[in-house]
């Protein structure tokens, strides 16, 4: 009688821990179900996000890395990843709202709203127009390409993280803070470097207009092939123009970006034996583990990359 009563207590305890580990793996789930759902539109966003976020949401990245973002369309998946989100992020300064506009129909057909959905990370950002022109429609996207805006963009998603999530604002707040620390000592890094460029020397050159921010917070000026990706691409008039204006100059390095086709650029080259010094990083971070997988280690290697190639 005695064992009877000892095994109906073990069975009795045994079956409590199973109770108790099936209710933490509940609770476990429900906590993974109730992360913030986030989407972002290009690969620069998301790890501005991931640096700020941790694992702290669910994150999707639309425009897949090395893809130019100006212009896309969004597969089904995401599609069903907006509709589902509870915050969207999107660069704004007429990046993914213009050309096809592809971004503008997907939060429309996902029934989001400006503001409420889906915000643009760029917000307080000193706009750069394309033509000098001052215009809806002409903004330049590529704020990022200064890392002082790439802090901005850092501050709205924070922001916008804590109003939708305020129960991880320490969290939030705590990851932001070491993220501008980094950002800045690179900041500080490249203004001092870029300096002690002989004046004669200092031209960023690449296929698209993309440097403008770049050329503005560093001091270095930029030229181009075509205006932005949008436009048409490396035409005879456009190559013409920009061999024209590097004859005669002391420029020793042109560089190409990632995500364009190094043809027009190889033009530009062999007219005026100027020789391309590397591949830059304007529209996307590097594949996982290459140089560059991430905002801050492109635009490190941009520096370093811009620096070298015309100090040399």
């Amino acid at each position: 009688m005695k064992n009877k009563s000892m095994l109906l207590i073990f069975i009795a305890i045994f079956t409590l821990v199973l109770v108790g580990c099936s209710n933490n793996k509940s609770n476990q789930s429900n906590k993974e179900d109730h992360k913030l759902n986030v989407v972002v539109t290009n690969s620069i966003l998301a790890d501005i996000t991931k640096n700020i976020a941790g694992n702290k949401i669910n994150l999707h990245s639309i425009v897949p890395i090395g893809r130019d973002p100006h212009e896309y369309e969004p597969l089904p998946e995401d599609v069903q990843k907006t509709s589902k989100a509870d915050i969207i992020f999107y660069n704004g300064l007429n990046l993914e709202t213009g050309g096809n506009a592809w971004f503008t129909k997907l939060v429309k057909n996902a029934n989001k709203k400006e503001n409420m959905d889906y915000f643009p990370v760029s917000n307080g950002v000193k706009t750069i127009y394309l033509e000098g022109k001052n215009a809806d429609g002409k903004e330049d996207p590529h704020a990022w390409l200064n890392l002082g805006n790439g802090i901005i963009y850092a501050k709205n998603i924070e922001q916008q993280l804590i109003n939708k999530d305020s129960a991880n604002e320490e969290f939030y707040k705590k990851n932001l803070e070491k993220y501008i620390n980094k950002l800045k000592k690179l900041d500080d890094i490249a203004k001092v470097k870029f300096s002690s460029i002989p004046e004669s020397q200092k031209m960023i050159v690449t296929s698209e207009g993309c440097f403008k921010y770049f050329s503005k917070a560093y001091n270095v000026p930029s030229a181009y092939i075509w205006e932005i990706n949008t436009e048409e691409e490396g035409t005879p008039d456009q190559i013409k123009s920009l061999v024209r204006k590097l004859r005669g100059t002391n420029l020793r390095a042109l560089f190409v970006e990632s995500s364009v086709d190094k043809r027009s650029m190889k033009t530009v080259s062999k007219d005026t034996s100027i020789p391309i010094y590397s591949t830059l990083f304007t529209d996307s971070i590097a594949e996982n583990g290459q140089n560059g997988d991430s905002y801050y280690s492109m635009m490190k290697w941009n520096i370093e990359q811009i620096y070298t190639g015309l100090s040399k």
